[in-house]
C-alpha cells in the first residue's frame, strides 16, 4: 500500500471510527435521526422553574429519559419574555440534540417586541403543540358584577374608571384583557405588576378588583370564596374547572386567550427526525400518569401535528399583533 492510499485508508477508518462513537451527530443529520438519541437530549426551557412550562418540561423529560435511554437535561434560560432562550436555541444545530419549551408569549413577542434576534417562524420547526392553560376572569367579591354581564354593563356605565390588574406591560394576562375590551366594546384600566403572584395579591387584597389570571393560580382561592371567577379564557370548558363558562359562550363571541406550552427545534431538523420527536413527545404527554398529574395543575394534554402547531402560531402571531395595536401598547 502506498502512502498515498494508507492516507485514505486512515482517514475512512477514523471516519467510521467518530460515526460508532457518536462524535459525528452533530455534522450528519441524517445519520442522527437514524440512531437518535444516542447521546443527552437539552431542553432550553424560556421561563423559571416551578411554572406551568416547566413542570410540562420536566414531566416530558422523565418520560423520554426511560423511552430513549438517555439524559434530558432541562436548561432554564429565562429573561425577556422568554426571548433570551429562543434566541439561544435558534443557533444550536438542528439534529434534535438541543429543543425549544416555548409557552404562548412566543407568539405575543413579535408584537411587543420591535426587533428580536431571531424570527419567530422561519427560524424553528414546530414539533408539537403540548398543553392548554386556560385562565379564569375573576373579581373580589367585594366587587358589585356578579357576572360577565354585569361586569360589562358596569365598565360601559364608567369608561376608563374599573381598573382590572395584569402580570405586566405586554403579558399574556395584560392582551388577554385588552382583547375582552376590544370584543366587549368597554374601556379597563390597566394596572400592571411583575408576574401573576403580584397581581393574584393585589385582587386579593382588594385593591384592584379584576384579573385574569391561570386557573391553578386563582382556582383555590375561587373554591374558597376568596375570589369570585365569572368565566374562562379558552372556547371550550376546562377539564380543570368544568364549572365555569367560556367568554366566548356569554356573548363575547371570537374571545380565546387561553396560555399554551409547546416543543419547537432549530430550522433544518430532518423530517425523519421530526416525526420521531413528535412521536415520542406526545406519547410521553398522554401517558396516564403524566395527563392526570398535568391536569392537577391546570394543564390539559394536547399533542398535535407539527403542522396544527405552526398553523397555532402563525394565527396567534397575527390576533395579538392587531391586539397590541388596537389598544396602543408600547412596542419596546
Amino acid at each position: 500500500m502506498n502512502n498515498k492510499s494508507g492516507r485514505i485508508f486512515t482517514s475512512l477508518y477514523q471516519g467510521f471510527i467518530a460515526i460508532a462513537l457518536g462524535i459525528a451527530s452533530d455534522v450528519s443529520p441524517l445519520f442522527a435521526a437514524d440512531t437518535f438519541p444516542n447521546r443527552p437530549v437539552r431542553f432550553i426551557v424560556t421561563f423559571p422553574p416551578g411554572g406551568g412550562l416547566d413542570l410540562m418540561s420536566r414531566i416530558v423529560g422523565r418520560t423520554l429519559t426511560e423511552t430513549w435511554g438517555q439524559q434530558v437535561i432541562i436548561d432554564n434560560r429565562i429573561g425577556a419574555g422568554g426571548t433570551i432562550g429562543t434566541a439561544l436555541a435558534a443557533k444550536a444545530a438542528p439534529n434534535g440534540y438541543t429543543l425549544l419549551f416555548v409557552s404562548s408569549s412566543h407568539a405575543i413577542n413579535p408584537a411587543v417586541y420591535r426587533k428580536l434576534p431571531y424570527d419567530t417562524e422561519k427560524e424553528f420547526v414546530p414539533i408539537t403543540l403540548t398543553t392548554l392553560a386556560p385562565h379564569l376572569l375573576v373579581v373580589h367579591p367585594s366587587f358589585a358584577a356578579t357576572t360577565l354581564k354585569e361586569l360589562i354593563a358596569m365598565a360601559k356605565a364608567k369608561p376608563g374608571s374599573i381598573p382590572y390588574v395584569s402580570g405586566g406591560v405586554g403579558s399574556s394576562t395584560h392582551l388577554a384583557g385588552e382583547l375582552l375590551k376590544s370584543l366587549a366594546g368597554i374601556d379597563l384600566l390597566h394596572v400592571p405588576t411583575k408576574g401573576t403572584g403580584p397581581a393574584v395579591t393585589e385582587i386579593l387584597s382588594g385593591r384592584v378588583p379584576i384579573t385574569i389570571a391561570t386557573v391553578p393560580s386563582v382556582l383555590h382561592h375561587v373554591k374558597a370564596g376568596k375570589l369570585r371567577a365569572l368565566g374562562l379564557t379558552s372556547t371550550r370548558r376546562s377539564a380543570s374547572a368544568p364549572e365555569y363558562l367560556p367568554i366566548a359562550d356569554q356573548g363575547i363571541a371570537g374571545y380565546e386567550a387561553a396560555s399554551w406550552h409547546g416543543a419547537l427545534a432549530p430550522r433544518g431538523l430532518p423530517d425523519a427526525l421530526l416525526k420521531q420527536l413528535n412521536r415520542d413527545i406526545n406519547a410521553a404527554l398522554h401517558q396516564d400518569t403524566n395527563k392526570e398529574r398535568l391536569l392537577r395543575e391546570g394543564l390539559e394534554v394536547v399533542g398535535s401535528t407539527p403542522e396544527q402547531f405552526r398553523l397555532q402560531i402563525r394565527t396567534e402571531i397575527q390576533r395579538w399583533k392587531k391586539v397590541v395595536e388596537t389598544a396602543g401598547i408600547p412596542v419596546e
